[in-house]
């Protein structure tokens, strides 16, 4: 009976292959996950305005008189490796939801090389992210700045009127909008001084 039974097994080599095989598979769909995680992370946030994430749209949809105005405060910073001046041409302007608003942050590549620069974002509160959006934004592109030039990058933006209803933000009179400008992943690394050859000695 046992001899039966070992016979319908298959052999050693062939079970090993079917363990190795399933262990392949189990990597390459790990790697497929990871690589799936930061994307699926995006969009989910985009959808919710989970962290602060704002929000897009092709209009705004008007206010109502009356409604109380909410202070939005603009916020730049800057990583250290990019050589960039970046601020906001405004520090706070007062909206009302529902309206379009047109502000600009202020670029200058300091650097002495030509860069191409990528902005990160939020809002705080936290919150406060499902219903602050994006028309227009320099955000959404990466932005090439030649050594020594300047520009002024335009944000439109609103407030969604929902803000004022949700039981979780109706206690939402200001919002901060910060950006993060850094090298774009795009951006080739500047060789560093020390791997340049010696200057030759007259």
């Amino acid at each position: 009976m046992s001899g039966s039974r070992n016979g319908n097994r298959p052999p050693a080599g062939r079970r090993n292959g079917i363990v190795v095989g399933g262990l392949v598979a189990v990597v390459v769909a790990m790697v497929g996950l990871s690589f799936a995680a930061v994307p699926l992370y995006r969009m989910f946030c985009e959808a919710t305005g989970y962290d602060g994430t704002t929000q897009r749209a092709a209009a705004a949809p008007g206010g109502a008189a009356g409604e109380p105005l909410i202070t939005v405060r603009f916020n730049a910073d800057t990583a250290g490796d990019l050589g960039w001046e970046f601020r906001p041409l405004q520090r706070e302007v007062k909206v009302r939801p529902g309206e379009q608003t047109l502000i600009a942050y202020h670029a200058e590549n300091k650097s002495g090389r030509d860069t191409v620069a990528a902005a990160t974002f939020n809002v705080t509160p936290l919150k406060a992210g499902a219903y602050f959006d994006k028309i227009q934004c320099f955000c959404f592109d990466e932005q090439h700045l030649a050594a020594g030039a300047s520009v002024d990058m335009p944000v439109s933006f609103f407030v969604d009127p929902s803000i004022l209803t949700d039981p979780n933000t109706k206690d939402v009179r200001t919002i901060t909008l910060s950006y993060t400008m850094f090298r774009a992943k795009s951006e080739p690394r500047p060789v560093a001084d020390a791997a340049r050859p010696p200057a030759a000695i007259n």
